[in-house]
């Protein structure tokens, strides 16, 4: 499967925003973001002359941010939309919503992985249990009340054991995790203000019901 395999802080400093695609190294001086000169101006040596963007390119970006922040391939991100647009309520929120549902994402989100890349390759590499069974795929969407854990087999992997000694971490309010027990609960659905991203997404529903 197709899947970006360039520098991460290139996504970031194409769309202008942080998509912490790189787990700490977002939050630290070394984000290209921060540390470097003209660190918002896109890749490339036409990056700081951009022309003032159209309609339908305000919207592509927007579409490519959320992308880029999840980790997902076109396919895979207009299938969520077609989803949502089946839903009852409003079709953006709706999207966003059941992308975070995804395991890798709840993975994440509980901590386990400190990027959404990461925490997709301990789903993939069945590390990570759903109600005590193993699941390898990443897209799996979790519900309310579901438990998510690390396999009991491999809890004496060395990534494992520093999560135990780590400092718990602030988790969203509709997942939990223990560190000590490396088992976590998803609460409850996740809201649309419980997402932190900067995504538009009545521009990226306004881009695909064209």
């Amino acid at each position: 499967m197709a899947r970006y395999i360039g520098a991460s802080c290139r996504l970031c400093r194409r769309e202008g925003t942080k998509l912490f695609l790189k787990g700490d190294r977002c939050y630290s001086a070394k984000c290209a973001l921060t540390h470097r000169a003209g660190g918002l101006a896109a890749p490339g040596q036409h990056g700081t002359s951009r022309k003032k963007a159209s309609g339908y390119a305000i919207q592509l970006r927007e579409k490519q941010k959320a992308k880029r922040a999840y980790g997902l391939l076109e396919n895979q991100f207009h299938m969520y939309y077609e989803k949502a647009e089946k839903m009852r309520g409003v079709t953006g929120a709706n999207m966003l919503i059941l992308i975070e549902r995804r395991l890798d994402n709840v993975v994440y989100r509980m901590g386990i992985g400190v990027s959404r890349a990461q925490a997709r390759q301990l789903v993939n590499h069945s590390l990570i249990t759903v109600n005590g069974k193993t699941v390898n795929i990443p897209s799996y969407l979790v519900k309310a009340g579901d438990e998510v854990a690390v396999k009991e087999s491999k809890k004496e992997r060395v990534i494992f054991k520093e999560l135990k000694e780590a400092k718990p971490a602030a988790l969203p309010k509709w997942v939990e995790f223990d560190n000590a027990t490396l088992k976590g609960k998803v609460i409850a659905l996740p809201e649309r203000e419980d997402i932190d991203l900067p995504i538009a997404e009545h521009l990226i529903v306004e881009l695909y019901s064209k």
